[in-house]
């Protein structure tokens, strides 16, 4: 099962929004919302992974213990970060980009 804290919830919500009021590129409400539905998608999937990567920047520490990447285009890469309990089951605790993870790795 995946579950997703309020904080993750809110992380798609402003993807949304930004991607629905981004000035670089214009991009169609359908797209933006295509683009939500891909990356929930992609978290409605990890509890069916059969290996979890170790979170490895400071940043992604401070969220969770896992992360799944999530490559959308040669830009930008999304970081699912979450934990898991010792039934398999998801907790997503973040979702954001590599334009925010600035930090160096451990």
């Amino acid at each position: 099962m995946v579950t997703y804290s309020l904080k993750a919830i809110d992380d798609l919500t402003n993807i949304l929004y930004g991607l629905r009021h981004w000035t670089k590129h214009f991009i169609s409400d359908e797209q933006a919302v295509n683009y939500v539905d891909d990356i929930s998608d992609i978290c409605d999937k990890l509890d069916t992974k059969s290996f979890h990567f170790n979170t490895r920047f400071i940043i992604h520490k401070r969220y969770g213990e896992k992360v799944h990447t999530y490559r959308r285009n040669k830009n930008t890469i999304w970081y699912i970060i979450y934990n898991l309990d010792q039934h398999g089951n998801v907790y997503i605790q973040r979702i954001i980009s590599n334009h925010k993870t600035k930090s160096p790795s451990i």
